[in-house]
């Protein structure tokens, strides 16, 4: 199947993950997991893309960033893919590739997913039973954003900032937001966007991307286009045939 473009716009964040070849382990060490995370953060700051929040899993990432330009997160995961597995082939003494194919983004609309993807990325320890309580695990956003512990990869969202007037507002209303669980519905949709490179959002954001970026940003309807004829039929309350229906 051929592959879709990326989607990119300027100032619009992406939901990205990268995940292990055969959903093997790519971080077995707490070294792992900061080397990675240097590597991140000199990609990020080399191809200026801001980071708004991450979780590194057993055998994959999540991220949540803003690219300055098209070419900003490509070259970024690049980097990070390439000097990761160098490191991790010459410490573990393997070969061969460490992730599985190219990772996955998918364009946001910041105003109706952004806080909710930032939660989702956030609660995957807890969803993976590898902690209970979000502040035990270490190698996420989550402390940061919610309790203002210094993280130097982070750069806070506008609709972040705009939760409070003082960083301690901002955190407190952070971590209110996750005394609601997701709806099955929005993880659902952050889910098949990413997995399919669709955008997330509503049926307006779509389209609007799909005008800007002149690509298919969601899944369209299958079958025949109506005629002219049907949408008319369709469109009039007052229409009936029997013949028709």
């Amino acid at each position: 199947m051929t592959r879709l473009p990326r989607l990119f716009l300027p100032d619009q964040p992406l939901h990205v993950i990268q995940r292990g070849n055969n959903r093997e382990t790519i971080f077995m060490t707490n070294a792992d997991h900061r080397f990675y995370l240097r590597c991140l953060k000199e990609a990020s700051d080399e191809e200026s893309i801001a980071i708004h929040a991450y979780a590194l899993m057993r055998n994959h990432v999540h991220l949540l960033v803003t690219p300055e330009t098209e070419s900003s997160l490509p070259k970024t995961m690049q980097s990070i893919g390439r000097r990761y597995v160098q490191y991790f082939n010459h410490i573990y003494g393997r070969t061969g590739t460490l992730w599985e194919g190219r990772y996955k983004s998918t364009l946001i609309d910041s105003e109706r997913y952004l806080l909710t993807c930032m939660r989702y990325i956030e609660l995957n320890p807890v969803r993976a039973k590898i902690v209970e309580q979000l502040d035990d695990y270490p190698w996420s956003s989550y402390r940061a954003n919610a309790h203002g512990m210094t993280d130097e990869l982070i750069t806070p969202h506008s609709l972040y900032i705009s939760l409070g007037s003082t960083d301690k507002e901002r955190q407190k209303a952070y971590r209110e937001l996750f005394s609601a669980e997701i709806s099955r519905e929005d993880m659902d949709n952050i889910r098949e966007a990413t997995n399919k490179a669709w955008a997330l959002g509503g049926s307006s954001f779509c389209a609007k991307v799909e005008t800007l970026t002149e690509r298919q940003a969601m899944p369209h309807p299958r079958g025949r286009k109506k005629s002219k004829a049907m949408n008319q039929i369709e469109s009039d309350p007052n229409f009936y045939d029997p013949n028709f229906y």
